[in-house]
């Protein structure tokens, strides 16, 4: 096998130099802002806005049913675990009684936290 050189090693510093800095006659262009864009949500600006707005209440509604059900179901679990001195079905009552106070928690906190995520993003510039 013969030897070839790398690249680099094969130019001259002259070479590299002229890789690595632009000529002066290469105008530099700094950042360019094309448009201005800018953000205001309206549920009512598009049609089904209504439609929408009362499919979320209705979701919302249900999914807090849903919680409330499983917070029941759990409370049961645990207190026929703790009952019966089963610890696996102790945990598991246990478990979906916090799972679903932080469903329901969440569901109600929902709407504030997506609005502090939208008005964080707004500030940045």
């Amino acid at each position: 096998m013969q030897y070839r050189p790398h690249y680099r090693e094969a130019m001259t510093d002259t070479a590299l130099i002229a890789l690595v800095h632009l000529p002066a006659a290469v105008p530099r262009v700094g950042p360019v802002r094309l448009a201005v864009v800018t953000l205001a949500p309206d549920p009512s600006a598009l049609p089904g806005g209504q439609v929408l707005q009362h499919l979320m209440n209705g979701i919302g509604g249900w999914a807090l049913a849903l919680s409330l059900v499983g917070l029941l179901v759990g409370a049961a679990a645990w207190a026929l675990g703790s009952h019966g001195q089963n610890y696996q079905q102790t945990y598991v009552g246990r478990r979906a009684v916090l799972i679903s106070g932080l469903a329901a928690l969440l569901i109600g906190a929902g709407p504030a936290i997506v609005n502090f995520f939208f008005s964080t993003g707004q500030s940045v510039h």
